[in-house]
């Protein structure tokens, strides 16, 4: 299910299937056997059979951000978060390293995130949980906390979540509670953003 394979150039990581939990867990186990092996190798990107862009992104950022894979600079997670959420003029400027705060794992209620930046969750949002961003935030996983970006005027801020169930929703000084049926009806990646001085949330459109 899980292959990495090596050229002149690096390595890259074939990937067959489309259990993406089962996915992880062999993946898990492949590079904790051989950790040492990886560490400064080039990675030249995920080639999968099966799987969304989102979850080929999901598995870019745990090789990054977990195991430290150095990437190519095109296959970067980083680039390709750009490409899946949003416009890339909208949000690429912004969705740079540095600029960016990436959190691995579950939010739970309580817990309180801010960041002078962007903020990119990597698994779930509970009620309860709060994200405050200057920029935009990006939850690969059920958001259903509460989400504030463009926090400080920037009204080109945008909050996508791959399922999108915030409690509140906040984008500069405009603010959007949920109702008793939720602040989106659809169980789908959406992205709200500032248009007319409203926030309206639209569907993500892959061919957009």
């Amino acid at each position: 299910m899980v292959t990495f394979k090596g050229i002149n150039e690096g390595i890259y990581l074939e990937v067959y299937g489309s259990d993406i939990e089962l996915i992880k867990k062999e993946l898990d186990e492949k590079i904790s056997k051989q950790l040492n092996f990886f560490q400064g190798m080039k990675f030249l990107g995920v080639k999968a059979e099966g799987l969304t862009p989102e979850q080929v992104l999901e598995i870019s950022l745990i090789l990054k951000y977990k195991y430290d894979f150095v990437f190519d600079t095109e296959e970067d997670p980083l680039n390709r978060a750009s490409k899946i959420f949003v416009e890339k003029d909208r949000i690429s400027d912004d969705l740079s390293e540095g600029m960016t705060k990436f959190l691995y794992g579950t939010l739970r209620s309580g817990q309180v995130i801010e960041y002078n930046g962007n903020i990119v969750v990597v698994g779930d949002v509970n009620p309860g949980a709060v994200l405050k961003a200057t920029g935009n935030i990006i939850v690969l996983g059920v958001l259903k906390g509460v989400a504030y970006a463009g926090l400080g005027g920037n009204n080109d801020a945008i909050v996508a979540a791959y399922d999108f169930m915030p409690t509140q929703l906040k984008i500069n000084d405009i603010i959007v509670r949920a109702p008793d049926g939720g602040i989106s009806q659809y169980r789908s990646p959406e992205v709200a953003k500032i248009y007319d001085g409203e926030i309206i949330i639209e569907p993500y459109l892959p061919n957009k």
